[in-house]
Parts: structure tokens; C-alpha cells; sequence
């Protein structure tokens, strides 16, 4: 339990700026019109994709 406490003191501002980040973009994404909604998922999926293949290939390399 200590070890928690300790990580909690020692992160705090990282956990502070997660929590304020999630309710941003939650608001956001609430703010996006349904039209819109499709295309941009769709954007952010290919980028994602994009992200995972090279995470994949770097990973290929240092092995």
C-alpha cells in the first residue's frame, strides 16, 4: 500500500493532466456533429493503424 501512495506523490501532476485530458476530450468529442462522426473515426483509425505498424517494425528491429 505504501508503494501506491508513494507512486501517487510522485505522479501526481501526470495523473492530474490525464484526468483533465479525458475530460477534454470527452467534451470534444461531444461537440463533434453525427455527420462528421464517421470520417473522423475513420481518420483516427488509420492513424492508429499507422502508429501500430510502426511500433510493430521498430520492435522487428531491435530484436
Amino acid at each position: 500500500m505504501d508503494t501506491i501512495l508513494q507512486f501517487f506523490n510522485e505522479q501526481l501532476l501526470l495523473i492530474y493532466l490525464l484526468i483533465f485530458t479525458i475530460i477534454l476530450g470527452f467534451e470534444v468529442i461531444s461537440k463533434v456533429p453525427t455527420v462528421l462522426h464517421t470520417p473522423l473515426m475513420s481518420g483516427a483509425n488509420a492513424v492508429s493503424g499507422v502508429v501500430i505498424i510502426g511500433a510493430i517494425i521498430l520492435v522487428r528491429k531491435a530484436a
